[in-house]
Parts: C-alpha cells; sequence; structure tokens
C-alpha cells in the first residue's frame, strides 16, 4: 500500500507546483521557466539517487529499460511542444479538454499493456466518470484567438497521446530500476528538450532579465516538481498505473484550494461538480483497485 501513499503525495506536491510556478511566471517566459525548473528538478533528482545510494546500480540498467526511460524523456518532451502550439494557435477552451483526456487514455493504455483489469467494470465507470468531471473542471471563457483551421486539433491530440504514453512508457522503463535512479536519467532527457525549445525560440535572453523573487519561486517549483516526480515514478514501479494515475491527477484538488487562498480564485457551481466529480472517480479506482 506505500505505492497508494506515494501516489497521493505525488498529487499533493504536483499541486503546489503548479501554485509556486505561477507565482514565479507573471513576467517570466514560460518556456524559460519551464527550462530553469527542469534543472532544479534534475539536481533534487540525483541528489536523491545519491542518498538512496543507487547510483552504483546505473551499470546493471538494461538497455531496454535504458531506451524506454528516454523514451518516456522524449515523450514529455513532445508533449509539451504540441500543447503550447495548439494553445498558440487553437481556442484555449477546446485545446484544454483534449489534452486533460490524457488521463483517461494512460488507463485505458494501462489495461491494454499490462492487462490491469481487475474490476474492468468499475474501472471503466470510474475512468467515464473521471471524465466527465474533466471537462467539467473546464471553463468555458471567451476568447479572441484565432483558429487557424484544425491543425490545432492535431497538436492538442498528439500532446494528449504523448502525456499518456509518458506514463506506460516510464512503467516499462523502471522495471528492475530504482525508482529514485529512473527518474533522474528521465529527467536529464526532459533537461535537453526544454532547452533545445527554448533556443530554438530564442528565448535564452530572457536569462538576463528574470525578476530574483520570480526566480526563486521558479526554484521552489523546481523542487516541488522534483518530489512530485520521484512519488510518481516509485508509485508506478510499485503499482497499478490505471490507479497511480488518476490519483496523481488530483493534484487539482490541491491547486484548486491553494489557488482560492492564496489569489482568491473562486470556482463555478459547474467546475465545483467537476471537481466533486473527478475525486469520485479517483477514489473508485482507488479502493477498487
Amino acid at each position: 500500500m506505500l505505492w497508494i501513499i506515494t501516489a497521493i503525495l505525488s498529487a499533493v506536491f504536483a499541486g503546489l507546483t503548479s501554485i509556486l510556478a505561477k507565482c514565479g511566471i507573471k513576467k517570466t517566459d514560460s518556456d524559460l521557466a519551464t527550462a530553469l525548473r527542469t534543472i532544479v528538478v534534475l539536481v533534487f533528482s540525483w541528489i536523491m539517487v545519491f542518498v538512496a545510494g543507487s547510483f552504483g546500480t546505473i551499470t546493471d540498467i538494461k538497455p531496454s529499460s535504458f531506451l524506454f526511460l528516454v523514451l518516456s524523456g522524449l515523450a514529455t518532451g513532445a508533449s509539451w511542444i504540441c500543447y503550447f502550439k495548439a494553445l498558440s494557435i487553437g481556442d484555449i477552451n477546446k485545446v484544454v479538454p483534449i489534452d486533460k483526456s490524457s488521463t483517461i487514455l494512460t488507463v485505458l493504455l494501462a489495461i491494454i499493456c499490462f492487462g490491469e483489469t481487475s474490476n474492468l467494470l468499475i474501472k471503466l465507470t470510474a475512468t467515464a466518470i473521471l471524465g466527465v468531471g474533466i471537462f467539467l473542471m473546464v471553463e468555458k471563457k471567451k476568447t479572441e484567438q484565432h483558429v487557424q483551421g484544425r491543425s490545432w486539433m492535431i497538436y492538442a491530440v498528439l500532446a494528449a497521446v504523448f502525456a499518456a504514453l509518458t506514463s506506460i512508457l516510464a512503467k516499462v522503463g523502471i522495471s528492475g530500476v530504482e525508482s529514485n535512479l529512473g527518474t533522474a536519467i528521465r529527467t536529464a532527457v526532459v533537461l535537453i528538450m526544454a532547452w533545445v525549445i527554448v533556443f530554438a525560440r530564442a528565448k535564452q535572453k530572457g536569462l538576463k532579465t528574470i525578476d530574483k523573487k520570480e526566480l526563486l519561486f521558479i526554484s521552489l517549483s523546481g523542487i516541488a516538481t522534483g518530489a512530485s516526480w520521484l512519488c510518481y515514478y516509485h508509485a508506478i514501479a510499485h503499482g497499478m498505473v490505471s490507479v497511480v494515475v488518476p490519483i496523481d491527477k488530483l493534484s487539482i484538488v490541491v491547486t484548486v484550494a491553494f489557488s482560492y487562498l492564496v489569489f482568491r480564485e473562486k470556482l463555478s457551481k459547474k467546475a465545483f461538480l467537476g471537481l466533486l466529480l473527478m475525486v469520485a472517480g479517483t477514489l473508485i479506482m482507488a479502493f477498487f483497485k
């Protein structure tokens, strides 16, 4: 049952990540902030590797496991690229629901790839409830953004697919690998992709003008992200992906709570109903795993 606890901790830290990141990108470019945050995550990850004493096992990693860890990192980077591309050319209230559907896709892939078919009917019902909750949580806001054809939909779907593949590939990659070490290797790949995005978009010049206070929040966000990833990959290494992923998505509860306390952001009745459905769907999966 330890993996259930680490999955919950993953959600808590992920929720804190969103709040801290929001405080750190008021003026700082989001791509640059992500790249900087990933540096902190990488350092944090390798510190945990040395604390756990698993560095010596790096030579024991099978080539196939290493390959899947790298692929998982690449999938994360690809998901980011596609998501922000979709947002840049599409309507946000259409892009976000598609991206959030990665949770449902992950559960279905886990059932197919890993045979996580215990209590299948209950699991599928819970997934449907979770899906409804996700869509209700997305507020329909007016936007003046111009939609260029249907290309935004392709990028949004790809973002969701890559996000789902990230968990599946990571599950395969950490098989037989100490979870802290697996997270550190995967984070190194994500870091490379994050900086490739920054340099490809010529945003590295912004390093000179970053506000020190925002840099602090970005760093704290990185620490929270690192803690969340370590807990998350420990959970999927020892537990069921189809249960861990929905629990991890409950980070939204933490985010909503802190958003109200820090930014005084309130939920509409519709969004609150969606939040309750997400919690209900997740708890059903956790208790009937």
